[in-house]
């Protein structure tokens, strides 16, 4: 089977973090069509787990959904594409929950909505952590952070508490690699 070729394209939306782009597109039967896709910056996910087993999550109110759930922190330096995962990851932890990993495994890297979005995600393990600062952005002032063990963030994500995508999924890919 043949692949989508791009025959052009229309950028219809710009800002600091993402593009939202029109292609023009014809399928491998010849006829043609469009595609929306939104054209982000990859970013980092990290898994902060505690020398007890409980995992450090944030919650914060998500402005497209209209409420606030909880989610392994994550994020991006827009204002520094290409940066480092690895110095994100560091980052991104110590400025959403106020630890510092001094160990840092990086499980994979997973798509989060490959459907519209080419956006990727670098997931990392933190383990020993220890208290640092936190350094949160303005657009993180509502955000909260608490630990909790394997058990309660399974019920969480059953009781509809945990609905990220993207921790779930990267909660599977710790447990896989630790079943092997």
């Amino acid at each position: 089977m043949g692949e989508i070729k791009q025959l052009n394209r229309r950028t219809a939306y710009e800002n600091r973090w993402m593009k939202v782009h029109e292609d023009a597109v014809q399928f491998p039967d010849g006829s043609k069509g469009i595609y929306g896709i939104v054209d982000k910056e990859d970013f980092v996910l990290i898994i902060p787990r505690h020398d007890d087993g409980r995992f450090q999550l944030v919650q914060q109110f998500r402005y497209p959904v209209s409420g606030r759930f909880w989610e392994f922190p994550q994020g991006s330096w827009e204002t520094k594409p290409g940066s480092d995962p690895e110095k994100v990851a560091m980052g991104e932890l110590e400025e959403e929950t106020g630890f510092r990993a001094a160990s840092l495994e990086r499980l994979g890297h997973l798509y989060e909505a490959y459907g519209f979005s080419n956006q990727g995600f670098h997931v990392f393990l933190a383990d020993k952590l220890a208290q640092g600062t936190l350094q949160r952005d303005h657009e993180e002032q509502d955000m909260r952070t608490a630990s909790f063990s394997k058990s309660e963030v399974t019920e969480m994500i059953m009781s509809g508490k945990i609905k990220d995508a993207p921790t779930i999924s990267a909660l599977s890919l710790l447990w896989i690699s630790e079943s092997r």
